[in-house]
């Protein structure tokens, strides 16, 4: 289950179309925007999110808030349909459902610690990191861009065929996650630092 939730997509998880070359490594316009990302310890923002799942007839939606705090913590707080936590810091995540609290190593999720890693790594400008787990495809520029980042491990790559994540300038507006078996999750973001 904590792989349908939105920070999956937000990382979990969290797109547009991307066509483009992969990032070179003196690209000025990508280590700008990491750049501009990096620059902020702290975010909040609010977030709809639509996950369209070949068992179901409609799509889910829900509504709420990410906040991120450098270098690590990621918290999607679901308010709505019913109102659940998922909180990502350092190698831990924390599930708050119904009052409940359940806590276990982010490594032992494998299908999602590289969704929650690819929002804070895009959120701290951390390029070495993305490059790590990701081929990464920057296309557009530091008004205007999208990443394409496509898994490098093959567990990985057999369930997740790539996340896209858009924005402007220092803010994401959006988390696209696809999914090798049809399945999409897009999260749209509203930046509230601005």
């Amino acid at each position: 289950m904590i792989a349908r939730t939105g920070v999956r997509a937000a990382a979990l998880a969290l797109g547009l179309a991307v066509a483009g070359s992969s990032v070179a490594a003196g690209d000025g316009s990508f280590d700008r925007v990491l750049g501009l990302l990096g620059a902020h310890a702290h975010r909040r923002a609010r977030f709809t999110e639509l996950q369209r799942l070949a068992i179901l007839e409609r799509p889910l939606a829900s509504s709420g808030e990410l906040i991120y705090d450098a270098p690590d913590r990621l918290e999607e707080r679901v308010l709505k349909p019913r109102r659940e936590s998922l909180i990502a810091r350092g190698d831990e995540l924390v599930l708050v459902r119904a009052g409940r609290r359940r806590t276990l190593p982010l490594s032992a999720v494998p299908q999602v610690a590289p969704l929650i890693d690819s929002v804070r790594a895009t959120l701290a400008g951390d390029r070495a990191a993305l490059e790590r787990g990701f081929d990464v495809r920057f296309t557009g520029d530091a008004d205007h861009w999208t990443l394409r980042l496509t898994p490098k491990s093959a567990v990985v790559a057999g369930k997740i065929r790539c996340i896209r994540i858009a924005g402007a300038g220092d803010a994401l507006s959006s988390v696209e996650i696809l999914e090798t078996d049809g399945d999409t999750s897009t999260m749209t973001i509203a930046d509230e630092h601005r």
